[in-house]
């Protein structure tokens, strides 16, 4: 994946330097900014902004709090090769949330490995759902595994939304993005309160999540918790007509309109006990068959699935 990385400088020795350096790493690219053009640069939304202070006729102060100041650039990573030699000016930028602070007298090679370290680390932080800034699937496996190889004892809830599709249709893709939110933070919410601190909330993507949880929760209690919350909390994405109906219309293929029940959401909680996975594909195969099953049922609902049997 190519590497945007803008240069905040009035000069150009700097991103010569770099596309130097860089120069057998295709997937980089350089371009040098001038800061009278910030606002117009910062539209395209750069992977990495390289502030060169020592060579701009702008207080750097002011272009941290710009670039922090754009809503698209908020999470956008920055890092200020500095002149100043003492602690206190130094904490000063990093006061306007900029994340990387160097000395103007570092050596080429040291620069080279800063900026390699900074965009691996986005790399995988690109793993994380941007719309729920929870973790997406890599982080999901991974947290699967770490507790299978530590033969740890857990419950696996899979969640998604009954009848998305239609409320995306009627009501369009941004009003569903709220949606996925709000059952982003209904999950979050009633795991992370736990007293229980292994716990684990992912997004696999859509409005699939999952939740991992100690085998001594109740899970009974922690699916009952989250879809009242969420049955209380969906009517509110509604206008009154369709709540009061209790389903909304939508126009198939051929202009026939087609009844759908408000969004729900489904539970399939998986007890994964110590011998009885191998690997995390069969405990996803489960899962899939147990979410179904609650799926099956009109409304908000859960299954449990325990071994061989089905709940």
């Amino acid at each position: 994946m190519l590497e945007e990385i803008y240069i905040i400088d009035c000069e150009s020795d700097l991103v010569m330097l770099l596309r130097e350096k860089f120069k057998e790493e295709k997937r980089y690219r350089f371009r040098n900014i001038n800061p009278s053009r910030l606002d117009i640069a910062l539209k395209n939304i750069p992977d990495l902004i390289i502030i060169n202070e020592g060579s701009i006729n702008t207080d750097v102060i002011e272009i941290c709090k710009t670039i922090r100041g754009n809503e698209d650039n908020s999470i956008t990573p920055v890092l200020v090769v500095t002149n100043k030699k003492d602690e206190k000016g130094i904490l000063e930028i990093m006061k306007n949330n900029i994340e990387y602070v160097i000395s103007a007298k570092s050596s080429n090679e040291y620069i080279y490995y800063i900026i390699k370290n900074i965009t691996r680390l986005m790399s995988v932080n690109r793993t994380v759902s941007p719309l729920t800034a929870l973790p997406g699937n890599l982080q999901i496996q991974t947290e699967l595994k770490k507790r299978l190889l530590n033969k740890e004892q857990f419950q696996v809830l899979y969640l998604d939304l009954d009848n998305f599709k239609a409320y995306n249709d009627v009501y369009g893709f941004l009003k569903g993005d709220e949606i996925i939110k709000l059952t982003a933070r209904i999950i979050t919410k009633n795991i992370h309160t736990l007293d229980d601190s292994n716990v684990f909330v992912g997004h696999i993507g859509g409005d699939d999540f999952v939740a991992i949880i100690d085998n001594t929760t109740n899970y009974d209690e922690i699916c009952q918790n989250i879809i009242a919350e969420f049955d209380k909390e969906i009517l509110r994405y509604y206008n009154e007509e369709d709540v009061r109906r209790g389903y909304i219309e939508v126009l198939n293929r051929k202009g026939v309109a087609e009844e759908f029940p408000l969004t729900s959401i489904s539970i399939g909680v998986v007890v994964a006990d110590e011998k009885r996975f191998s690997n995390i594909l069969e405990i996803g195969e489960v899962g899939a068959q147990v979410k179904h099953l609650a799926k099956s049922t009109m409304g908000s609902s859960y299954a449990i699935d325990r071994r061989e049997e089905i709940y």
